[in-house]
């Protein structure tokens, strides 16, 4: 090709400016492909980018500046969209709105009026939409963007990056986040102050009344019976999981916010089966009653109990999996369950009372989360006077296990590994009890029940106890763990119970083992008795500590 002959062009630059904008909407709109109608004229958006852009173009509505205004949360967003199509306020109203007491802050405007594509639009991608369109900022009549609020220029502008536009916003929500952490403490400080208060007052009223007893009883012994008194109801709040902050509770709320474990707990039949039979073969008892589904999850619970013909259904957690509990509610058209985001502890529900309580509030060993000291609160706050709690009973047994293979596999395994002794390790392996599916076969005693819960009467102490237990040996054979599992009662007209004993169909909390350091020869007919304590973690309300006293030794694990 000579000098003198014409190339073509690589590339047309003006047209690549011109397309940048619409490159970067059509990355955006991938996403939200379905017609979006106009949240305040009869308007129809190819896209969700496009729709948000008209509002604030056509209407003055900016989205982004709502969402920052009233510190919208995904489940607050429902509610404002549901109300907007509902009420078809005008778009000043937002302008005006008191962020103290919000229009749509009732309840009722979760539920959606229509097949809401606003609905879908994930909040996270606001800020992306927003810096591919300029930030969302005015464009002054010389084509240069300038920041506009409320109609009035601002003057000068900082040009940001993307990655520094995102590390501020990032910083902004972590303040917030703080913020809004802060006012929860204040408010749990309150809350704590006063029932330490009526607990005083409590303990005072009960030494000023008249007991019949002798009146020469010194007035020193009936202050140290009064203090003593005080001092266990403190002990009481200070070491339950209304006593913990949600900050320092959240990472046991975000193990729920993964699908796995819903996986794991919707498809173990035992679990799932007993409670949908529960509450569909006692549709009498459901029917018109306000039940409240305590850690929803995915609303399975609530779904069952609306089918047996619950008048409303008030469906609490603190996980974000309730997000996804919301759509499955609405794709399945049931429209009597409200969802509460929140730690029951730290909540106000939309009602003052309920009928019952149904709640899968199960750890491993029963105990282990804690979720029982949540299921006792809502019966002191919420439940009516005569109301259920579903199941209303569980106990924990335990029984003498002796699997040499699993026992060599799991604790002998240290002794050589790959050539190197790291027996050193096995002290700090046997601390931890562990969860596992034990052969029945491999049970050699009868079992233990030792301990009881009844759902109507227990209080936040109850994982203190201990027992002293007794169990029979079947065979000559070896002791290698002590395992321990739990069964449950619905105590209904049609009496519906599950097990977690090996001796049952296996379900996801599996059976609890308390191994042995080393394998301890037994006879047929022997009494292997010992103390079994079952304490609180000092430092973490939702763990336990489990000491047994057996055969001349103490054997001390964690369950955490």
């Amino acid at each position: 090709m000579s000098d003198g002959e014409d190339c073509p062009p690589l590339c047309d630059m003006d047209a690549v400016d011109d397309s940048n904008g619409e490159d970067d909407e059509w990355e955006v709109a991938e996403e939200q492909n379905d017609p979006v109608k106009c949240l305040f004229c009869e308007a129809i958006s190819p896209t969700m980018t496009v729709a948000i852009r008209h509002a604030k173009q056509q209407h003055d509505f900016d989205l982004a500046g709502v969402r920052r205004r009233f510190h919208l949360d995904e489940y607050s967003y429902i509610k404002m969209i549901n109300y907007i199509r509902r009420e078809k306020p005008a778009p000043e109203h937002f302008k005006t709105a008191s962020g103290s007491s919000l229009p749509w802050a009732d309840d009722k405007y979760l539920q959606p009026v229509e097949n809401e594509t606003w609905l879908m639009f994930d909040l996270d991608e606001l800020d992306e939409i927003m810096l591919n369109n300029g930030g969302g900022g005015g464009v002054g009549v010389n084509g240069v963007s300038g920041a506009i609020e409320n109609g009035n220029e601002l003057g000068d502008t900082m040009t940001l990056t993307t990655d520094q536009y995102r590390k501020l916003q990032g910083i902004i929500n972590d303040l917030t986040a703080q913020l809004r952490e802060k006012e929860n403490l204040l408010q749990h400080a309150a809350s704590s102050i006063e029932k330490m208060k009526e607990s005083f007052r409590h303990v005072v009223a009960e030494q000023q009344q008249p007991n019949g007893k002798d009146s020469g009883k010194g007035d020193a012994e009936e202050g140290a019976e009064g203090d003593k008194k005080l001092e266990q109801i403190k002990r009481k709040l200070e070491h339950c999981v209304s006593s913990v902050s949600v900050d320092d509770d959240q990472s046991y709320f975000n193990t729920y916010s993964h699908f796995g474990i819903h996986h794991d707990m919707l498809s173990d039949e035992v679990r799932t089966s007993s409670y949908r039979d529960a509450i569909l073969r006692n549709a009498d008892i459901m029917k018109d009653k306000t039940v409240l589904d305590l850690g929803c999850g995915t609303a399975i619970l609530s779904m069952f109990a609306s089918k047996a013909g619950a008048k409303e259904v008030i469906s609490v957690d603190q996980s974000d999996i309730i997000y996804q509990a919301m759509d499955i509610v609405r794709r399945n058209n049931i429209d009597n369950i409200r969802f509460v985001k929140g730690r029951l502890e730290d909540t106000e529900l939309p009602v003052e009372k309920v009928d019952i309580i149904v709640s899968e509030w199960m750890g491993y060993f029963l105990l282990f989360e804690g979720m029982m000291d949540s299921v006792i609160h809502a019966r002191k706050q919420y439940l009516r006077e005569g109301g259920l709690i579903l199941p209303n009973r569980c106990n924990i047994s335990i029984a003498g296990y002796g699997d040499l293979e699993r026992h060599n596999e799991f604790i002998g395994f240290w002794k050589n590994v790959y050539g190197f002794d790291m027996s050193c390790m096995k002290r700090e392996v046997l601390r931890e009890a562990t969860v596992e599916v034990c052969k029945p076969e491999h049970i050699i005693t009868n079992a233990n029940i030792i301990a009881n819960f009844d759902l109507m009467e227990v209080d936040v102490d109850c994982p203190n106890f201990s027992y002293d237990f007794e169990l029979l040996v079947k065979r000559d054979t070896q002791l290698t763990a002590i395992i321990g599992y739990f069964d449950t009662f619905f105590e209904l007209p049609e009496h519906i119970e599950f097990s977690t004993s090996p001796y049952s169909r296996p379900t996801h909390w599996k059976q609890t083992i308390f191994y042995l350091e080393e394998p301890v020869p037994v006879r047929e007919g022997q009494k292997v008795c010992g103390k079994f304590i079952c304490r609180r973690d000092p430092k973490d309300v939702r763990s336990l500590f489990i000491n047994i006293e057996v055969l001349n030794m103490v054997l001390k694990y964690t369950l955490n």
